[in-house]
């Protein structure tokens, strides 16, 4: 019998008083900073008390303080201002009439994407360091002994802070890599993982590069690696996860990537730890590649597959969920998979397809998975 680790991808529900303080500091609205600090505190112990309570061994403070996983560099980082254009990803374009559902039903978040419009450089790690106290308070408080804790990649900064400033896709990169390097380095210094959250190694080819063939994305997708890499020079390799995502949205995602295209690309990332989907429609039969290039999975690599859907109210049934652990097991063996979900609860604040009380059922599912495919491993 072997003991088979869970996670999740970071992002979880918030609470209505968490989004109404997010969301008046996002409008630049008056509000009660005392109030707004200890809203966050409160509403992390309470997202880890979950998690705990769901049996999830490496936990997140659900990103509770953030606007987006992408978006709240802007309020971190110099450099920012005015607007970004928007771009609707490719598949949702084929069915306009799905993509006019979605905008008419309030299914797409509303938030400030502003342009690179100047040097981008740290304001300092304060806010970085309130939600890392927050975090260890709450893992203390609720006796978890793992945590990690979620930032952008310089690639997915890019995807949706686009640029209005440095002279190159390839100088934008590495202004945002350099600027990054530090919050990196503080999440590790304080004990924690550090999860990096890179859609644009997949998302990004049918939202921003739908006008490139699969070849020339793969070679941006790299230059954004190497990127990441730069940034990572100086925290240990075994401290790091990396997040790949096609986008956490129920529609058609006809135009995703291959996995197989991507492999190469997720397998060059400076991380102990690659998430990745297999459990919606669209990926769940990608297992198979990690399969069948079993011999080009480097030998320090866990694998984190999603095995809990993030954007359905289904919940799944454990064994159905052991059933997409073991797969895995028999690829690389117990003791190099751990369980976890295809995306985040909670990717924009006040905005999941998934209700939250189901979101923590998932998890749930998601342990007990966890435990029946290590009784047969």
């Amino acid at each position: 019998m072997s003991s088979i680790a869970t996670t999740h991808v970071g992002s979880l529900p918030r609470t209505q008083e968490v989004v109404d303080f997010i969301f008046s500091r996002e409008k630049g609205e008056p509000y009660d900073a005392i109030g707004f600090d200890a809203c966050m505190r409160a509403a992390v112990s309470e997202t880890v008390r979950k998690q705990a309570e769901a049996g999830i061994d490496i936990v997140s403070d659900g990103e509770t303080s953030k606007i987006s996983y992408a978006t709240y560099v802007k309020d971190r980082y110099t450099g920012f201002s005015g607007d970004s254009p928007r771009n609707a990803p490719a598949d949702l374009k084929m069915f306009p009439g799905f993509l006019q559902r979605i905008a008419d039903s309030g299914g797409t978040p509303e938030y400030a994407r502003p342009m690179c419009t100047g040097e981008v450089r740290s304001k300092g790690q304060g806010e970085l360091e309130t939600d890392i106290a927050n975090l260890k308070a709450a893992m203390a408080e609720h006796g978890v002994a793992r945590g990690f804790m979620n930032a952008a990649s310089p690639g997915v900064i890019s995807l949706f802070l686009q640029n209005g400033h440095y002279k190159t896709r390839e100088a934008y990169l590495a202004a945002l890599a350099d600027a990054m390097k530090t919050e990196y380095e503080t999440i590790v210094a304080a004990g924690l993982d550090l999860q990096l959250d890179c859609p644009d190694l997949a998302l990004s080819r049918h939202m921003l590069f739908a006008d490139l063939d699969d070849a020339e994305f793969v070679k941006i997708a790299n230059l954004h690696v190497e990127a990441l890499n730069h940034a990572l020079s100086d925290v240990p390799q075994e401290r790091v996860r990396v997040h790949i995502c096609w986008g956490n949205y129920e529609g058609p995602h006809c135009c995703d990537i291959p996995m197989a295209k991507m492999f190469d690309t997720l397998m060059a990332t400076k991380s102990r730890y690659v998430l990745f989907e297999t459990s919606n429609p669209r990926h769940g039969h990608e297992w198979t590649v990690f399969r069948d290039r079993k011999a080009e999975i480097p030998d320090d690599k866990v694998l984190v597959p999603g095995v809990v859907d993030t954007t359905t109210n289904f919940v799944e049934h454990p064994d159905l969920v052991a059933q997409r652990i073991e797969r895995f097991t028999d690829i690389v063996g117990a003791d190099r998979v751990i369980a976890g979900s295809d995306c985040g609860f909670g990717t924009f604040a006040g905005f999941g397809a998934v209700d939250p009380d189901i979101a923590y059922a998932k998890l749930k599912a998601l342990t007990e998975g966890a435990a029946r495919a290590g009784a047969a491993a």
